[in-house]
């Protein structure tokens, strides 16, 4: 079962802001429903990530407007068994692998009732359809074939992905899929399942307070993500290392955390850029926000995304992003040459579009300014409508 913590983007050797008040408009007319969500971790545990983020937002929206929520999930140290929060109940059993037979055993013995379960699938699959004949939505966002063998040797990363790309597709054959971009749509129809099963629901952002928090005077470049192998926050490293003879005062804030954390900094360490870079660890919301309007640019050297939300939320503030073309949803996220830029794979190829970025400033405020204009269409609000209309149908709303 090693090969399960790359798709949980943990080591092997491991264990273990405030929403858009909008969200909680009412529909006119629907029916309330007991909706399950299976995910191996919830936005409270200490590696959440992006894709938690979205989970609690949909769940919470949901909740809001009178449904039943539950979100069965992995226990983790300093999280309770159970409680409630924000009206969503949570129930926590089984650890990193556990989890997973956990949740089938509890559908197969009847012992979590639900209208709807949603299977997060995070690389590892729940199977629920196994489980018996109610309704099943496998949320997928994204497909993990580049990142089985980051981790794992060619036997185990060959078996995770067998089960995600063979296994996976047959089970839920007859199950609804939601995925959160069009690039992952794409990703889960060459895997063999049918396009009119897949509905695309994008990722919201939060309402900032202050979206005009003050620029950084020098120049400023900002990672954030889990601090994972997958991420590649070496890329940076190496930009840092290469552009910061050229612009005098350049530093890179890294903000996160993970258990690859104490390699980068030993990678900056090799580089010789530690002085020029910043490890936040995790940080709150409101802090976030604040790095990101300081920012320049936002680097996303990340090998697979389904969306990207990091890249809405600099956004909101007229950050622009840079990533790598080939990079799943971040395709879709960032609109190249509009709102951000995106590059070829390489190190090269993704340094040399940060300094176009940080030497023109006018490049700078063009793609900002369409940033903020292109992600302030996306809210929660709108997600919450997308998802009731698919659990409720028509009464939901328009």
């Amino acid at each position: 079962m090693r090969y399960l913590s790359l798709c949980l983007g943990l080591h092997p050797h491991m264990l273990g802001a405030k929403s858009d008040p909008s969200r909680q408009r009412m529909p006119v007319s629907r029916r309330h429903l007991r909706v399950l969500f299976l995910s191996w971790r919830d936005h409270h545990h200490p590696e959440a990530g992006g894709a938690e983020k979205y989970l609690t937002e949909v769940a919470e929206g949901l909740a809001g407007r009178g449904h039943q929520v539950t979100i069965r999930t992995a226990a983790y140290p300093g999280g309770l068994p159970d409680e409630v929060v924000h009206g969503v109940a949570y129930s926590r059993r089984g650890g990193h692998y556990g989890v997973f037979p956990r949740a089938l055993a509890s559908q197969v013995a009847g012992r979590q009732r639900a209208d709807v379960i949603v299977d997060v699938q995070n690389g590892m699959p729940f199977l629920s359809p196994l489980a018996g004949r109610t309704r099943v939505i496998n949320l997928v966002h994204h497909v993990h074939k580049e990142q089985w063998p980051m981790v794992f040797g060619q036997r185990a990363a060959g078996v995770g992905w067998a089960l995600e790309s063979r296994v996976a597709p047959r089970v839920y054959a007859g199950s609804e899929y939601v995925a959160v971009s069009d690039s992952t749509r794409a990703e889960l129809v060459s895997l063999g399942v049918d396009a009119d099963r897949i509905t695309v629901i994008h990722n919201g952002t939060d309402v900032v307070a202050d979206p005009d928090a003050r620029r950084s005077p020098t120049p400023l470049v900002t990672v954030l993500g889990r601090l994972v192998p997958h991420k590649r926050v070496e890329l940076a490293l190496d930009a840092l290392a290469e552009l910061g003879p050229q612009f005098p005062g350049l530093r890179l804030d890294v903000v996160g955390s993970g258990w690859w954390g104490p390699q980068l900094e030993e990678y900056a360490a090799r580089l010789g850029v530690s002085g020029q870079v910043t490890f936040t660890g995790q940080v709150s919301e409101a802090e976030k926000h604040r790095l990101l309007a300081e920012s320049w640019v936002l680097a996303f050297p990340s090998i697979k995304e389904g969306w990207g939300l990091v890249v809405v939320e600099a956004g909101v503030h007229g950050t622009p992003s840079v990533a790598f073309r080939e990079a799943g949803g971040l395709r879709d996220s960032i609109r190249d040459g509009e709102t951000g830029l995106l590059c070829d794979e390489g190190g090269a190829a993704f340094t040399a579009a940060l300094r176009s970025v940080l030497a023109d400033p006018a490049l700078r405020d063009r793609l900002g300014e369409a940033a903020a204009a292109w992600v302030s269409r996306f809210r929660w609000s709108q997600t919450i409508d997308a998802w009731e209309r698919l659990l409720v149908g028509p009464g939901a709303p328009d």
